[in-house]
């Protein structure tokens, strides 16, 4: 099987790898509007291959087939949905080429059905059904939504769509999730995300699992946005990360035939704001909550479900400190704090925000639900490891002016936990037990845009 992308190369399929042919098609034989990039990859047996098509205008194209190159035959005229589509493609024949033909003057596929696959009614997002010991009062005090922004679920159905939308970058390159990945407990496993130019951010992307549950309500490590709601549109305006204005992004969104009928469905009416989309946006990332690791398992049964390592991690994790600072079964503190990662401080966090001296070197401290997915660690991503995170902590917090007390060992210095390496092993094994994978595979919080489709050919 062969095929021909825009840019007129062809590519075989031989048995275990694809090689380049080199031929070279003249813009006469094959007429493009533009060339996007198109990449190939083998399929698990057979005759089959994924043909992946990124097109950052989001045209229209034709697919057409040929076994002669002189004779074509259109295949499947199809919408690039957010940036790229990929077509899974099983064929019989042995020879085979592919190519795309822009489509721009067939009629745009433009209605929520036909750019997603969102079904007819939206999702559960508002019904949490929390188990018993995350409806605790503490619990419930760690939570930030406000009042005048409740979920309803067409509301974090739009705020799904947006998160995962594209277009919400000045050149359709980058959306929230580029940076924030379920399978990564949305992060995205760099020490800097990248921005929609290449530039790189000057921060560790957060993970935002149970990010609803922190009771300040502020966002970014220097909580420098007072809500969710103000967090979610900086990304957006920011020069390196998403490279929109606000107005730009409006006037964008309201072009699109199924972002008017999104925001009627959640908000009564199709007119987009920026406020709307902070709103939307905002309800789906509080939708994200973490209630079914082993953790939350094992609290009705005292842990039985735990192997002897875990439960000496457990045991650990309270008898060493770390629940200091990482309290509550959402494992979130109430305050920023300073770890003492550094001295003197490269990175002034909360402090350079509100210009005290008291609150140099402060970072939010994010939930741990999920922190064995998320590496790597720190507001600088510095730890690759949750190994390395613990052994920060047996031996390596640095004395500084704000190091708080649960940091510190009678007389002030440091405190060090020495730990034995089998203990170090112990926590990192009970760390791994608030993973929720029923969170990051969960369909509600995946890519709702339609960018695939099975083909078979005769």
């Amino acid at each position: 099987m062969n095929i021909l992308s825009p840019a007129g190369s062809i590519f075989r399929r031989t048995r275990s790898r694809l090689a380049v042919l080199g031929l070279l098609l003249s813009p006469a034989i094959l007429p493009l509007r533009s060339a996007p990039a198109v990449t190939l990859e083998p399929g698990a047996s057979g005759g089959a291959l994924s043909l992946n098509l990124n097109d950052n205008t989001n045209s229209s194209w034709v697919l057409q087939s040929s076994t002669d190159l002189v004779a074509w035959t259109d295949r499947r005229t199809f919408q690039v949905n957010n940036s790229g589509f990929r077509f899974d493609i099983a064929a019989a024949g042995e020879r085979l080429f592919f190519r795309m033909v822009s489509a721009d003057s067939a009629p745009r596929a433009d209605s929520r059905a036909e750019r997603t696959i969102l079904s007819v009614t939206p999702d559960n997002y508002v019904t949490l059904n929390l188990p018993a010991h995350l409806l605790a009062g503490n619990i419930r005090d760690q939570d930030n939504t406000p009042a005048s922004n409740a979920a309803t679920d067409a509301g974090a159905t739009l705020g799904r769509v947006l998160f995962y939308d594209k277009r919400l970058s000045a050149n359709n390159t980058v959306s929230c999730a580029s940076c924030h990945q379920p399978a990564r407990g949305f992060t995205d496993g760099l020490r800097f995300s990248v921005g929609f130019e290449g530039g790189l951010t000057g921060r560790n992307a957060m993970g935002l699992t149970s990010a609803r549950y922190y009771q300040p309500g502020k966002f970014f490590w220097d909580e420098r946005a007072a809500t969710l709601e103000d967090q979610v549109l900086q990304p957006i305006q920011n020069t390196v990360e998403m490279g929109m204005t606000l107005s730009a992004l409006t006037a964008k969104l309201g072009t699109e035939q199924y972002y008017r009928q999104l925001f009627t469905s959640a908000f009564g009416s199709a007119t987009i704001t920026s406020e709307r989309i902070a709103k939307a946006l905002a309800q789906f990332i509080r939708s994200i909550v973490s209630k079914s690791t082993k953790y939350d398992t094992g609290v009705a049964t005292n842990f039985a479900n735990f192997t002897a390592e875990e439960n000496q991690g457990r045991q650990l994790f309270g008898a060493s400190g770390c629940v200091a600072c990482h309290g509550s079964d959402n494992f979130v503190p109430p305050v920023a704090l300073n770890n003492g990662l550094e001295f003197p401080l490269v990175d002034t966090g909360l402090g350079g925000v509100t210009g005290l001296a008291t609150d140099q070197g402060k970072f939010k401290v994010p939930s741990l639900r999920n922190i064995g997915l998320t590496a790597p660690y720190m507001h600088d991503g510095r730890f690759a490891t949750l190994r390395e995170v613990v052994d920060f902590y047996n031996a390596g917090v640095v004395t500084n002016p704000n190091l708080p007390p649960q940091l510190r060992a009678p007389g002030g210095a440091p405190r060090r936990l020495n730990l034995t390496d089998a203990q170090k092993n112990a926590l990192v094994a009970f760390l791994n037990t608030l993973t929720d994978t029923t969170v990051t595979t969960d369909p509600r919080f995946a890519d709702p845009f339609r960018t695939s489709e099975a083909l078979a050919l005769p």
